[in-house]
């Protein structure tokens, strides 16, 4: 049997040994994002799509799926899925003129050399193929931190329904700072793993540290994580806003 066929089986096993129907959904949700990716990425290739447009349907689809799929449609998921909405709409903006300015689009030295006999023109704009990438990345944790946020908070307005909007605004951003470091060390790990070969390369090609700093992959890397962390900041105080406000409302 395929290795990969006993691992997922396994991974199965687990997650509805320990989660239950949640874990379950969990499992069949994995695939369904992975699917969701694998099309959106499919249709970049095509000249005459648009990256950023196909980014934000792929984006609201897998939000929809992890949130309501897994933990069903209530207001503690509606909830989250507009912040998830508004961070990734800020984001893509942000990340955009980023990506632009700092030139991290294209392809580096160290992987023109294996691509030698591709042609180069296809047609494709990377500077939004890269900002497209850079939100993919991260999309999973912006909408995790959205549900973790808005979960507790409405739980502390169910036990405390005279609770001010401030209050629970500020009591979501204390929830919110217990997982930002977790958070974006996560994303930080994630990404320097994966990235683990490069780094050895470097070493066997002698570059300098500046060299190491300069070089256009490690430079879109770090603009990743980085652009990865404020998202995950930026996520705390827009859900604890939006569910503060829906919470207390009239």
């Amino acid at each position: 049997m395929n290795t990969l066929v006993v691992l997922a089986i396994v991974l199965l096993l687990l997650m509805a040994a320990i989660g239950g129907k949640k874990g379950v959904r969990s499992f069949v949700a994995l695939f369904v994002n992975f699917f969701v990716l694998l099309v959106a990425v499919l249709i970049m290739t095509d000249p005459y799509a648009d990256p950023i447009v196909l980014t934000l349907i792929a984006c609201a689809i897998i939000s929809c799926v992890t949130l309501f799929f897994i933990n069903e449609v209530n207001s503690k998921t509606k909830t989250a899925f507009i912040s998830t909405l508004v961070t990734t709409v800020l984001m893509l903006l942000f990340i955009f003129i980023v990506t632009e300015q700092s030139m991290i689009h294209g392809f580096g030295e160290e992987e023109v050399e294996e691509q030698t006999i591709y042609s180069y023109y296809l047609g494709i704009d990377f500077v939004k193929i890269a900002a497209s990438v850079i939100i993919m990345s991260t999309i999973g944790a912006i909408t995790d931190e959205a549900i973790a946020v808005s979960s507790p908070m409405f739980e502390i307005h169910k036990h405390n329904p005279s609770i001010s909007r401030k209050a629970l605004f500020l009591a979501g951003m204390r929830i919110g700072k217990d997982l930002l470091g977790t958070n974006a060390n996560t994303l930080f790990f994630a990404f320097f793993g994966g990235y683990l070969a490069l780094l050895i390369r470097y070493k066997d090609l002698e570059y300098t540290l500046g060299e190491i700093v300069n070089t256009k992959i490690f430079s879109a890397e770090m603009m990743t994580i980085l652009c990865g962390g404020i998202g995950v900041a930026l996520i705390i105080p827009i859900t604890a806003w939006i569910t503060a406000y829906v919470l207390t409302r009239r």
